[in-house]
């Protein structure tokens, strides 16, 4: 059974509800509990959120039709397979605006944090969640595409 875990960094600087709203535009957050934790000696708190399933991902993956940028995502979340899951990372200040841009690294790019999105694909196949999220494309035209993740 796939889980997912999303993760998001709440500097002082930032409005905690402006945060979950980034979140929530590109994941659906529906029902889920964030955990908050905070290291000691820092200044930000870190929000998780937990699923056990991959359904919150279909606001990703209908943005990513919405805005054409299939062949970019799949790139971008590539780089982060690895034989029991995916990684990757969406920009805070992209997604509070409703777009899914991806970073290559959690902090950097996205000056603020980037959204950590991990997969956990547990028995599923890498491939065939790829070509769910972010099927590859013929001249902007899905090919090959999965109807279901797992």
């Amino acid at each position: 059974m796939p889980r997912l875990e999303v993760r998001t960094y709440i500097f002082p600087t930032e409005d905690s509800q402006r945060v979950v709203k980034a979140v929530s535009n590109v994941i659906d957050l529906a029902g889920a509990k964030p955990l908050e934790s905070k290291e000691p000696c820092e200044s930000y708190r870190v929000v998780t959120w937990v699923f056990d399933s991959l359904r919150p991902l279909e606001r990703l993956r209908a943005l990513l039709r919405s805005q054409r940028v299939l062949d970019a995502a799949r790139a971008s979340i590539e780089k982060g397979l690895w034989e029991e899951g995916v990684k990757f990372y969406l920009n805070k200040q992209a997604a509070y605006v409703g777009k899914a841009s991806f970073c290559s690294m959690e902090f950097g790019e996205s000056p603020l944090g980037a959204i950590t999105v991990i997969v956990f694909l547990e028995g599923c196949d890498p491939l065939k969640f790829l070509n769910w999220l972010a099927p590859k494309t013929k001249q902007g035209v899905p090919v090959e595409e999965e109807a279901q993740p797992c």
